[in-house]
């Protein structure tokens, strides 16, 4: 993929839920609601503090991650739906 996201922005592939409940339900395509789980796919190189120096992000690309329902810009490249947030709408790392 030829994209690079610019300063604390992240390229995050959603990650689908389970078709099924604990208990066996088959869940509908139209009651499912859209993951809020995701992996990184690419990671800008970060913030730049007021002398210039640069802050890195505390995700790389690969990283298993958690986000808000209302988080990032959907987009698609290369025809498959991603998604750019900053890395602020990011709420943790899975495992």
């Amino acid at each position: 993929m030829n994209f690079r996201p610019l300063h604390d922005r992240v390229l995050v592939r959603r990650i689908e839920a389970d078709e099924k409940t604990a208990g066996g339900i088959i869940i509908p395509d139209t009651a499912k609601e859209k993951p809020q789980e995701g992996e990184v796919i690419a990671a800008g190189a970060g913030t730049k503090d007021e002398t210039g120096k640069v802050t890195p992000l505390d995700v790389k690309a690969g990283d298993k991650i958690l986000f808000g329902k209302w988080s990032g810009t959907e987009v698609k490249l290369n025809g498959e739906d991603l998604l750019i947030m900053k890395e602020s709408d990011i709420l943790g790392i899975v495992g």
